[in-house]
C-alpha cells in the first residue's frame, strides 16, 4: 500500500490546487509554515489530528477528504446533501428501500 504520508500529501496539494490556493496562501490561511505545507505535500512529514484539521478548514473541505480520492469535493460539508444523510441514517431497512423506490421513481422520471 502506499505510504499513507504521501497520499495525504498529495491529496492536500490537489485540494490546494483546486481551491486556487499557493502554498503561502494555504499556510496563511492554516496558520502553519509555508515550510509545513510544503514538507507535507510532498510526503516528507506526516500531519498531527490539530494540523489536518487547520488544513482542512483552510481549504474547506472534510478532514476525510485529504485521506481518500473517492469523496467528491465538499460532499461531506454540503449542506442539502449532509441533510439527507443525516436523516437517512435513522431510518430502518423497510424505510430505506421504500425512499429507494422513491428516489428511482424520481430521477427516471426526471427531464
Amino acid at each position: 500500500m502506499e505510504d499513507l504520508r504521501k497520499r495525504f500529501g498529495r491529496l492536500v496539494m490537489t485540494h490546494r490546487k483546486r481551491a486556487g490556493y499557493t502554498q503561502e496562501q494555504l499556510a496563511e490561511r492554516a496558520g502553519v509554515s509555508i515550510d509545513t505545507v510544503s514538507k507535507i505535500e510532498i510526503g516528507a512529514t506526516g500531519a498531527r489530528f490539530p494540523m489536518i484539521e487547520k488544513i482542512a478548514a483552510a481549504l474547506e473541505v472534510d478532514p476525510a477528504e485529504l485521506f481518500s480520492p473517492e469523496i467528491p469535493s465538499g460532499a461531506l460539508r454540503r449542506g442539502p446533501l449532509l441533510e439527507v444523510t443525516t436523516r437517512l441514517a435513522g431510518l430502518s431497512e423497510d424505510e430505506l428501500r421504500w425512499i429507494s423506490g422513491v428516489l428511482e421513481a424520481a430521477l427516471r422520471n426526471k427531464s
